[in-house]
């Protein structure tokens, strides 16, 4: 099955038509005609079958057969990562974490951050693609960037953790995980978090913890914590 991904498609949509790029793939590319069966999703959870009745290259119309809400994972998955000083690296994690399974992404600016601007637009187009690879009818929130102070400000629910690489006492993440909760988890610049920072968050009830023995990069250790999350909720 191939996914399609349409943020302006709800419940109540009988017919919709797809933007010019996804007009030409459709119709130029996938070679799709009138009254082939098209699956989209809105990124909500809604999963749509549609059939093409104007099978235009730049206005591409289908009609709405059928619509299915699918269930959504039973735990809420927040990971506030630092950007990375390339942003290649950055939107591997993106992409990856998206195949695994997470709810929102918040890019947090540390005191040991070498980048602290972001390209949100083309993040977005990630997600979406790694949405639609990985068939996934829920898309990930992808956050404003925004300080680790300011990030620390809003009321969280769920379990709270910190991983940092201070000699310090620190948890095993995989111990302290339980399943069917919700969780965020913050992630540190290529300098790692400063003390300061790694003060205020304890002070805010994040539990401190260790992704494993070998010190990881940024992203390594973001899809670690993200898969570790996936594999506690699929035992």
């Amino acid at each position: 099955m191939q996914l399609f991904y349409n943020p302006n498609i709800n419940e109540n949509t009988t017919q919709f038509s797809f933007e010019k790029e996804e007009s030409r793939h459709i119709v130029k590319v996938l070679r799709k005609q009138v009254g082939d069966t098209l699956h989209i999703t809105n990124g909500k959870g809604w999963l749509f079958s549609a059939k093409i009745s104007i099978p235009n290259i730049n206005k591409c119309t289908a009609e709405i057969t059928s619509k299915t809400l699918q269930p959504k994972q039973k735990y809420n998955l927040h990971l506030a990562v630092a950007p990375t000083k390339m942003n290649d690296r950055y939107e591997w994690f993106l992409e990856k974490a998206t195949e695994i399974g997470i709810d929102s992404i918040t890019p947090i600016i540390c005191d040991h951050s070498e980048r602290k601007i972001i390209k949100a637009e083309r993040f977005e187009r990630i997600i979406q693609s790694a949405a639609k690879q990985s068939l996934s009818c829920y898309l990930p929130k992808l956050n404003e960037a925004v300080s680790f102070k300011n990030f620390l400000k809003q009321d969280f629910l769920g379990d709270l953790f910190i991983a940092h690489c201070e000699e310090t006492d620190k948890k095993s993440l995989k111990n302290e995980l339980k399943p069917k909760q919700d969780i965020t988890i913050l992630i540190g610049p290529e300098g790692d978090f400063s003390i300061k920072e790694i003060e205020l968050a304890l002070q805010n009830d994040f539990i401190p913890v260790t992704l494993g023995e070998t010190r990881l990069r940024t992203e390594t250790a973001a899809i670690v914590a993200c898969h570790s999350v996936a594999f506690i909720n699929e035992m």
